[in-house]
């Protein structure tokens, strides 16, 4: 059996239904057969390695432990599924101390025990200050530290399949940047729906500016939408969309949507968000996205959200004044 590497990946919170999810899915994929699962939770855990010895899986070497120290020794990438879901009736603005405080452990149990690592991917909310807060404490480069966004632009593409009727092959350029969560900026301006500019759609009877605005309403409250149809946060899709960036950087296809990374430029600096990304065996790089004049002020003011929460962090003392984080991990002078 082909496998596309060797190296040892981790899933951190994998007693939880991402987490097993992510795993089910990594050992589909073929990625390794070197896969730990870890967990703070030993039932739920050893129940899900049960189940993967269950599904047959061939020339796998499927190893669980609670032990932080245990499980990262020699590990190469990391998904981390490990904070508190969101609810019923929450933002992942909610989550923020409490998930960053576990973020916190997870880039310093990084630095300790497997500095080494190639790549990290942090899926817990809200995603782009849980990743920003590891990416700090691990020491690892910016390159090497990547978040979930990729939902919001799926999200974007399932409406309009919806609205349109057509194949979701055949709508191309849906993107969303900036921060994962209601103040995410909805780029529609490169979206073609078979063959037509969506830009040329709407305002017409087809597709009204009213129709549009409903649109990226449902797209903002996706998360919220499955929370009520299914009694919990999304799983099924935040653990496939991340099993295919690490899939990327390990060498394999391209990931397709545009991920979370680290920004520090002449217009945005020292934040995790959403960009125009690149995922290889590199790790992460990213363009700045290009959009109208309105989508472009919408992610300017994702930015600024993002950057309010960033100084929360700060007033709570997860993390210290910018002008010190340098300090921490010199890549992020």
């Amino acid at each position: 059996m082909a496998f596309l590497t060797e190296d040892k990946l981790v899933i951190v919170g994998a007693g939880g239904a991402i987490g097993s999810t992510m795993v089910q899915t990594a050992l589909t994929m073929q990625l390794t057969p070197n896969v730990c699962l870890y967990d703070v939770y030993a039932p739920g855990m050893e129940g899900v390695m049960e189940e993967m010895f269950h599904c047959g899986y061939d020339g796998v070497n499927l190893t669980a432990t609670t032990d932080v120290a245990e499980a990262f020794k020699d590990a190469k990438y990391i998904i981390s599924s490990g904070g508190a879901p969101r609810k019923a009736g929450m933002t992942r603005e909610d989550l923020l101390a409490g998930n960053c405080k576990i973020a916190e452990d997870l880039g310093k149990n990084i630095k300790q025990y497997c500095p080494d690592v190639k790549h990290v991917v942090v899926i817990f909310n809200p995603a782009d200050l849980t990743g920003l807060v590891t990416l700090l404490y691990s020491g690892l480069k910016p390159s090497q530290v990547t978040t979930l966004a990729a939902l919001d632009s799926t999200r974007l593409r399932s409406e309009l399949t919806k609205k349109f009727g057509v194949k979701s092959s055949e709508i191309t350029g849906c993107r969303t940047y900036g921060g994962h969560g209601e103040a995410m900026a909805v780029f529609g301006s490169k979206v073609m729906v078979a063959g037509k500019a969506l830009s040329d759609l709407i305002g017409t009877p087809e597709f009204t500016q009213e129709d549009w605005e409903k649109l990226r309403h449902d797209v903002v409250q996706g998360g919220a939408k499955i929370i009520e149809l299914r009694g919990r946060s999304s799983w099924q899709s935040p653990a496939y969309c991340s099993v295919e960036m690490i899939r990327s950087v390990m060498g394999g296809e391209k990931f397709q949507w545009p991920a979370g990374t680290y920004v520090s430029n002449d217009k945005y600096n020292h934040i995790m968000m959403a960009m125009d990304t690149t995922l290889d065996e590199n790790g992460c790089t990213y363009k700045m996205p290009e959009g109208t004049p309105e989508e472009m002020a919408a992610l300017d003011a994702s930015y600024e959200h993002l950057c309010k929460m960033r100084d929360e962090l700060v007033t709570l003392q997860i993390v210290p004044e910018i002008s010190k984080w340098g300090e921490i991990n010199p890549n992020l002078k």
